[in-house]
């Protein structure tokens, strides 16, 4: 047999599966290997600094101009002339912390607040981190017990019998500008930081945000199927695992899996395309008894809903894009609304694991759905890199800067 070569980043299920030799099923022509063991979890996770919704609080709308958010702002326009604005130290440091913030974590147990004692273990999943941040080869495998795993496929979407209580992959932790996400064509889709035109994509910060408001993810065996248009929104799905906002908070890290209890949704219509938003909490949140379904929200942390629907609808527009549309006129769903989309997801997911619904280039090769035709065995899979610790490449000042855009406001 021919020695096993390493993972590399970029790398597709067939190239990857195939570079091992030897014999394994034959939809990818054989492979041989063992899993290296991973990196152990990160030490405890950081509260970063935190907001207190405060009711009856709103932002001011803006002019036209962009910013950065520090005591230095640039001069840079986005539309119009205008006088740069000198933001407040808050402002100022929160940007810093979040730019610098490594949040991290510890192994802990979840209880379900909702459910009478019954107590919830976090999984023991670690991440291994292959190259440096803000490159074009950084990459975040998820391991369970120092298995690798695909975050798409192995991972269960529900943590508990009741189905009340679901997992959560965390992508990008809030106030963080790197645009992350589970990468669906290659082996068993590490997380990476999305291209675009060969350049590394970062969101960009509309005053008065900083980088993603929540912890963002997805929910993993879910899929927005691209092949069927949705009664309601009239849009076909992005073809993306379910997307998740964690309003906790918790400042999560790339990678990690958390257990959260669904709120509400709403519907963005991104491109002709319906890309559902899932409001969640974690469970272990401090909020998470009082918060059971999408007017608690409101009720707690008045203003994050419409925060977030400004967010959506505005993010794109430094990028010289047009403002985003919702379906139901932006509103947000309810727990059970969002209950139902969530398992239309699931139900096309499980078509797509099947082969019920071609791939369409999806890797779809996994460790433990066993009436799957592209479950493979730990040994049948080339080893990853050695988890690397590495600090985060520099990135384009410009990232930092704060755009205002007419109309807007938090």
């Amino acid at each position: 047999m021919s020695p096993q070569q390493p993972i590399q980043p970029g790398q597709s299920q067939q190239q990857g599966l195939a570079s091992g030799g030897g014999v394994g099923p034959s939809h990818y022509g054989g492979v041989v290997g063992g899993a290296t063991a991973g990196a152990p979890p990160p030490p405890r996770a950081s509260t970063g600094p935190d907001f207190a919704f405060l009711g009856g609080a709103t932002a001011a709308a803006t002019s036209l101009t962009a910013a950065t958010p520090t005591t230095n702002p640039s001069t840079a326009q986005l539309h119009l002339a205008g006088r740069p604005s000198s933001p407040s130290s808050t402002f100022s440091r929160t940007a810093q912390l979040s730019r610098h913030l490594q949040p991290q974590q510890q192994a802990r147990s979840y209880s379900n607040s909702t459910h009478s004692t019954q107590d919830i273990m976090a999984s023991p999943y670690s991440v291994r981190k292959v190259a440096a941040p803000h490159t074009l080869e950084h990459r975040v495998y998820i391991e369970k017990d120092g298995v690798p795993v695909s975050p798409f496929h192995d991972i269960p979407l529900y943590a508990n019998q009741e189905q009340t209580i679901l997992n959560m992959i965390v992508e990008i932790p809030r106030w963080t500008n790197a645009k992350l996400e589970i990468s669906k064509d290659e082996l068993l889709n590490p997380i990476k930081q999305d291209v675009k035109k060969g350049k590394l994509r970062f969101v960009r910060n509309c005053f008065p945000h900083k980088g993603y408001l929540w912890n963002y993810g997805a929910f993993p065996q879910t899929w927005e199927d691209p092949n069927t248009v949705h009664p309601e929104t009239k849009a076909k799905g992005d073809n993306d695992p379910l997307d998740v906002c964690e309003i906790g908070e918790l400042v999560g890290y790339t990678g990690q899996v958390k257990q959260v209890k669904v709120l509400g949704v709403m519907a963005l219509l991104d491109e002709e395309e319906t890309d559902w938003k899932v409001i969640v909490i974690d469970i272990n949140d401090p909020l998470a008894s009082k918060l059971n379904d999408v007017e608690d929200v409101e009720r707690h942390l008045p203003g994050l809903l419409r925060a977030t629907n400004e967010w959506f609808r505005i993010y794109k527009i430094p990028d010289g894009k047009p403002e985003n549309q919702f379906a139901f006129t932006g509103e947000c769903k309810n727990k059970s609304y969002a209950m139902d989309v969530v398992r239309e997801c699931a139900e096309a997911w499980e078509k797509l694991i099947t082969g019920k619904t071609a791939s369409g280039g999806i890797a779809t090769t996994n460790l433990t759905v066993g009436h799957s035709g592209n479950r493979v065995s730990p040994d049948q899979l080339p080893p990853l890199p050695q988890n690397q610790e590495l600090p985060a490449a520099p990135i384009d000042p410009s990232i930092d800067k704060w755009f205002f855009i007419s109309g807007a406001s938090a």
